[in-house]
């Protein structure tokens, strides 16, 4: 019975966390804030903008609803879609060549899969990421390295879009 439970534990939490998608920034308008906008050219390298997540926002998971970079910013609360819209919206803002990335993780369960989504940043020849609310900074030269260096052989797929939500690279194992 004790097994029976934690199975079905497990396949509640794979499913609630089933829904970590993507944010399209594209288009995305910048409220007229003065705090926000002050905090916006406060928060001026990917590290500085990964810390301060780290040091005010909590982890919620809402796997149906994607927040935008201010609603994150006032509710202060998200998950791995809301905090990378928040860090490359950011780094973007900054004139950082920025991505995320969906990865798609085994197993599937009942026909879910378990996405995850982290923003990446072009910093001089490599690329470092924004892992939920910590600032990886190892030098990474592809998108493969980064999924496979990060997330070993756990991952199904995953796909890269840009800052405009244009796909990049897409690859299925």
């Amino acid at each position: 019975m004790k097994k029976l439970f934690i199975s079905i534990l497990l396949i509640i939490l794979l499913i609630s966390t089933s829904g970590c998608g993507l944010f399209n920034l594209d288009g995305w308008v910048i409220p007229d804030d003065a705090e926000f906008l002050a905090l916006i050219e406060e928060l001026d390298t990917p590290e500085k903008i990964c810390q301060y997540m780290l040091d005010n926002f909590k982890i919620e998971e809402h796997p149906y609803k994607s927040l935008t970079p201010y609603q994150l910013y006032l509710t202060q609360k998200g998950d791995c879609n809301d905090f990378s819209a928040f860090s490359t919206f950011i780094a973007n803002y900054h004139g950082y060549e920025t991505y995320q990335i969906l990865i798609i993780f085994y197993p599937y369960v009942f026909g879910y899969s378990v996405g995850h989504t982290i923003g990446v940043f072009k910093e001089k020849d490599c690329y470092t990421i924004s892992e939920g609310q910590f600032y990886l900074g190892r030098c990474q030269k592809t998108f493969m390295e980064i999924v496979n260096f990060n997330y070993q052989e756990d991952w199904a797929s995953y796909t890269v879009y840009d800052y405009w939500n244009n796909i990049v690279e897409q690859i299925t194992k």
